[in-house]
């Protein structure tokens, strides 16, 4: 009986055995079914895709040739980055120079994009042209104030219309925008501007600036604030713009350089021309006759990666000390002055005692030829002070050092000792530069009786928050003076003429390690003589409305007064006075108005410096609103860019047909000559980069990391968005469904399947084996 009950039993499980096969059977049918199933739609979805790739959107695996690719707005998908060619033509006539800058947009992808290229022009540059051309049409562009020529340009974008925006971030950088630009279609955009040839001991020149150095951008500062009482946080954003000022940077070692230049120079000095040399640039020079020259770069074309700068002067004997020129616009007439007062002596002829701090950048910005031409010139500095002057040097990264205690007598085993501090220096780190600049400002102690203060800064300004700096110039300085010396192929040259003149100093710019002693040597001179000071203009006869610069600077050895001034009615006469104190000496000159040269562009000058004095007194006005009316005034009636107005350009017709979207990628830059990639963004790449080879799931850690490291950074409102930010700033590329994870989880449950198969069936073999064993066991 107990033998029956076992073969039921046996046979029982053995049913239940082969049933369990047939379901695991069953379940590998249905895996397969399903895993089909969604490689269809996975294909199908992947069909669906191809009208956004069409339209400018890409995967980096869909490329089969290099690319540089940019995030999009689409998760997962790229915008193949636009590709840019400048043409550039200066005219220079006596001090005044005119400039053209062509730029070359081309969309190389198979999707309608629109571009922006972040790019710098001289500091003092008067921008009042913008034409689009396309086909064999010239657009001209409007100025307007700043929102409404965005609006007209958002509004021309959705419409289809092509379009060019032209925008002012700073005096020195600006950004350009165009607007549905076609598959495989070049758009060309043209600027214009005036400025003004610079002038020193009897040298003249200018510099073209091609790159825009990244910037250091502090983060916001987060303090803590009763609100009735409950703690509560507010933000200070020392850079309100920074996602304005920053372009995605090609790492050298990774790319080719991009951004091709071409340039040519029609220079007519107004003077007997006895050189031309550039020091950056191979050029080749053709020579008109002895008044004018042709010059042109020697390669045809470089890549936009530093400084042009182009410097003349005059045959012996010839270069003229004065000049006066005008021009009439609407009723109205403009002056443009320049004098060369005669070197000031210290008094009864004996040299000035000097309290020098010397502050030196650091920072990873300055790692390279930078830091090399940086502490040179520090060196050199160091070893001109004389043993009754006072020195301190002051180094900076993300930290500080002072590196005396106080002031120290410039005895020769204190020089040795800062040169050896000086020659230790190496670059890395952030260019936290607010809390150095104190540090020379207020830390220094009195100024001794009878003693000059002087602050000699050092560094190439690759700053965001120069309003921090100059507020802190203006508030501070006491009674020293500010000198500033731009290291480096891309100097910020804004920041070096600013800072310069609201310390009332002045400044150089050394972009090769060659020029440390002739342009170290010009800036001791400088430092070394008293100022040309009190300078002032008077008019005899005639009434002046406006005089710019005011507060007239003061002025160094060789640099000569320019002045721009706006008198009532066309034909003024009288006369021009400039006064001033050479030393302890009364200095004087006059210049007959009648005589002036005529000249153009001088009212578009005058219309910048003009705007150059408002904005330097926005700091003491209470009414901010009231000065930017004032600024947008002025900008509008000489048609200039400015911070509260752009220039804006719209094609009547749309190009871009209903329905196809538009992808947007800014144009990256160069990392400036001389520059070290790692120094600057470290091992992680420049941000908003996309590298095709690195483009993976690892970037979840970078995510958390960036979201954490700026919540610690400004714990406030801002988190919000600066999560938002992080979201799009980090390279994770995904698919645009979820078939590649549906997929692996029916892999996931084939290998279940699989295995509950396998399992069943040795459970069957072995239930068998038993019962078999029992039967032959008992007999039967």
């Amino acid at each position: 009986m107990f033998l029956d009950d076992e073969v039921a039993a046996a046979r029982k499980r053995r049913n239940e055995a082969r049933w369990g096969f047939y379901l695991a059977l069953a379940a590998l049918a249905a895996c397969i079914v399903m895993i089909l199933g969604l490689m269809v739609q996975a294909t199908a979805e992947a069909a669906e895709s191809k009208p956004r790739q069409l339209a400018g959107y890409v995967r980096p695996n869909d490329l089969g040739t290099g690319a540089l690719l940019f995030p999009s707005r689409e998760p997962g998908y790229f915008v193949e980055a636009p590709r840019l060619a400048t043409d550039v033509q200066i005219d220079v006539n006596g001090p005044i120079m005119r400039t053209r800058v062509t730029q070359r947009f081309e969309n190389p992808s198979e999707g309608w994009v629109e571009g922006t290229y972040l790019f710098p022009l001289p500091e003092d540059s008067a921008v009042d042209t913008l034409k689009m051309q396309i086909g064999e049409r010239f657009i001209e562009g409007k100025i307007k104030p700043r929102l409404e020529a965005k609006e007209i340009y958002e509004r021309a974008k959705a419409e289809g219309k092509k379009a060019a925006l032209f925008e002012q971030q700073r005096p020195n950088i600006f950004t350009n925008e165009v607007a549905n630009i076609g598959p495989g279609e070049t758009v060309i955009v043209q600027i214009e501007y005036q400025s003004n040839v610079r002038q020193s001991n009897g040298l003249f020149s200018f510099r073209f600036p091609m790159v825009v150095a990244p910037r250091f951008n502090p983060q916001p500062i987060v303090r803590t604030v009763d609100l009735d009482s409950r703690t509560g946080y507010a933000v200070s954003e020392p850079v309100p713009d920074r996602e304005k000022i920053e372009a995605p940077v090609l790492d050298p070692k990774e790319n080719a350089k991009i951004n091709p230049v071409t340039l040519t120079v029609n220079l007519k000095g107004g003077f007997p021309i006895e050189d031309v040399t550039s020091p950056y640039h191979q050029i080749e020079t053709a020579i008109p006759d002895e008044l004018s020259r042709r010059i042109t770069l020697k390669n045809a074309s470089v890549p936009a990666d530093r400084d042009f700068e182009l410097s003349w002067k005059a045959i012996e004997g010839k270069t003229p000390y004065a000049g006066l020129f005008r021009e009439t616009v609407d009723g109205k007439t403009y002056l443009l002055s320049f004098v060369t007062p005669p070197t000031a002596a210290g008094p009864d002829g004996k040299p000035i005692k000097r309290e020098v701090v010397f502050v030196i950048d650091n920072s990873g910005s300055m790692a390279g030829p930078s830091m090399e031409q940086a502490k040179a010139s520090l060196a050199l500095a160091i070893s001109r002070l004389k043993s009754d002057d006072r020195f301190n040097v002051i180094r900076f990264d993300d930290t500080m050092t002072v590196h005396f205690p106080e002031l120290v007598a410039a005895t020769p085993n204190n020089r040795e000792n800062a040169m050896a501090f000086v020659r230790g220096l190496t670059a890395d780190g952030g260019t936290e530069m607010l809390p150095a600049l104190k540090a020379a400002l207020r830390t220094q102690g009195p100024v001794e009786p009878g003693a000059l203060r002087q602050v000699v800064f050092l560094t190439d300004g690759a700053i965001g928050n120069e309003k921090q700096l100059f507020d802190e110039i203006r508030n501070n300085r006491g009674d020293a003076r500010v000198f500033t010396v731009g290291i480096g192929s891309a100097p910020n040259s804004h920041f070096m003429a600013k800072a310069a003149e609201y310390g009332r100093g002045t400044f150089t710019l050394i972009g090769a390690e060659s020029e440390v002693a002739a342009r170290m040597g010009e800036l001791f001179a400088k430092l070394e003589s008293p100022a040309m000071t009190e300078i002032a203009a008077v008019f005899d006869g005639a009434a002046a409305t406006n005089i710019t610069p005011d507060p007239m600077p003061d002025l160094y050895r060789g640099e000569p007064v320019v002045l721009t001034a706006e008198l009532d009615g066309a034909m003024p006469k009288g006369k021009l006075r400039i006064i001033g104190k050479a030393g302890d000496q009364p200095w004087r000159v006059e210049m007959d108005i009648a005589k002036a040269s005529a000249g153009k562009g001088i009212a578009k000058l005058w219309a910048r410096r003009k705007i150059d004095d408002l904005e330097a007194r926005a700091a003491a006005i209470a009414d901010p609103a009231s000065l930017e009316r004032q600024i947008e005034t002025i900008a509008l009636a000489h048609h200039l860019v400015s911070r509260v107005t752009s220039l804006v350009a719209v094609d009547a017709t749309p190009s871009r047909p209903a329905g196809e979207p538009v992808a947007s990628a800014k144009v990256p830059l160069n990392l400036p000559e001389g520059w070290d990639f790692g120094k600057v963004f470290g091992e992680t790449g420049a941000p908003g980069k996309v590298d095709e080879r690195e483009a993976s799931a690892e970037s979840e850690n970078k995510l958390a990391m960036l979201i954490a490291d700026r919540m610690a950074a400004a714990p406030t409102a801002r988190a919000a968005r600066l999560i938002a930010e992080a979201n799009n700033q980090v390279n994770l590329p995904q698919t645009a469904t979820e078939a590649d994870k549906q997929i692996l989880i029916g892999l996931m449950l084939l290998a279940i399947a699989l295995m509950a198969g396998t399992t069943f069936a040795l459970w069957r073999n072995r239930i068998s084996t038993v019962v078999r064993a029992e039967i032959m066991r008992h007999g039967r």
